[in-house]
């Protein structure tokens, strides 16, 4: 196996795991081109993508190339520096695909270099920026990246005007929207949308899932008005309830301004990115969906096959007075699941 080919096989272990709202990282030992150990992250907390493949290795993996999607961590959080275990178990080369922009660990090229490691940068970065482009995104711009998601009708309706919703898409098109949760790392829905469905916002892909951490739930409730008899909040699970300031109640409330009864969706952004997300999947209604429309980076609709004719719409409020001032996304990939189709979408370079 090459070097190239190598770093294919670790891009593809890096989309195996679930690990948010760490990054998506996979690496493989080659030894005079075989393999002799390979691994991902699959989950935060969890062993990394070196620690698991040096693991594998054993003593094969004294002079060894490491092929790693992201420089290896230099620091000690949850696990050791991946640098230093690298460095300890004899490891001649490493090769890493993307620089870490996160200043608490980078570094890992640099340690590895000093002690004598043959290092090189750059190989397979396209597609390692791709599989991680969410968690790369955040630490880049200091702030969740942010995905929209929602099922809505052929006519774009998310429910009967009586609120009944259960269920415009089928069973292929819900599990595909549990693996988002797991993905982003963190789910967001507004008031309404508790009081109608009280959903769990947790990820339910059954028992053989690699999903470890259920997602944080943050729910946003500038009043204060949703009882703590609501499901999301009495699970245990981790979940964040914004509120004006002045009106926290309860364990897991957040304070932010509201000025006429409406958080600055940035100001949220920031806050979360502060206590450690790094991705935002946006469930909410239509409200909350414009609110954060044009801060997405990413849209996920799934659309069933049904026509509602009435109700409210997956996306509700003006977001310019004029056209062309309208944000835009390309659609970058269309599957059919079942009887529904799922549109995903990136915010086009030119729109911010």
């Amino acid at each position: 196996m090459t070097e190239a080919q190598a770093m294919a096989r670790a891009i593809a272990l890096a989309a195996k795991g679930y690990p948010a709202p760490n990054p998506r990282v996979g690496c493989v030992l080659l030894r005079n081109g075989e393999v002799v150990g390979e691994g991902w992250h699959a989950f935060a907390g969890g062993p990394h993508a070196e620690a698991m493949a040096l693991q594998r290795a054993g003593d094969r993996a004294t002079g060894a190339t490491a092929l790693v999607t992201l420089e290896p961590c230099n620091h000690t959080g949850r696990t050791p520096p991946c640098s230093q275990s690298l460095i300890a178990a004899g490891v001649r080369r490493v090769v890493a695909a993307v620089r870490d922009p996160n200043p608490k660990a980078a570094g890992g090229l640099e340690a590895l270099r000093e002690a004598g490691v043959e290092v090189e940068f750059g190989l397979g970065a396209e597609g390692a920026e791709r599989v991680n482009s969410a968690w790369l995104t955040a630490m880049r711009r200091r702030r969740p990246y942010v995905c929209l998601k929602a099922a809505c009708s052929l006519d774009g309706r998310i429910a009967l005007p009586s609120g009944e919703s259960r269920w415009i898409t089928g069973p292929a098109a819900r599990r595909e929207g549990h693996r988002l949760r797991a993905e982003m790392g963190a789910v967001l829905v507004g008031r309404r949308t508790v009081e109608l469905d009280d959903p769990l916002l947790t990820v339910r892909l059954g028992p053989r899932s690699q999903v470890v951490n259920q997602p944080l739930r943050v729910v946003l409730d500038p009043s204060a008005r949703l009882a703590a008899t609501h499901r999301l909040f009495g699970d245990g699970l981790p979940t964040v309830r914004f509120v004006a300031t002045g009106r926290a109640e309860r364990e897991g409330d957040a304070e932010l301004d509201a000025p006429e009864g409406r958080f600055d969706p940035l100001a949220v952004l920031d806050e979360l990115f502060a206590q450690g997300v790094t991705g935002l999947l946006v469930e909410g209604g239509g409200h909350t969906h414009a609110a954060f429309l044009p801060l997405a980076d990413r849209l996920e609709l799934f659309v069933g096959n049904v026509a509602l004719g009435a109700g409210p719409a997956w996306l509700e409020g003006q977001m310019a007075p004029d056209l062309a001032d309208c944000p835009r996304f390309s659609l970058r990939r269309a599957r059919r699941l079942g009887p529904d189709l799922r549109l995903s979408y990136a915010r086009e370079a030119s729109a911010g």
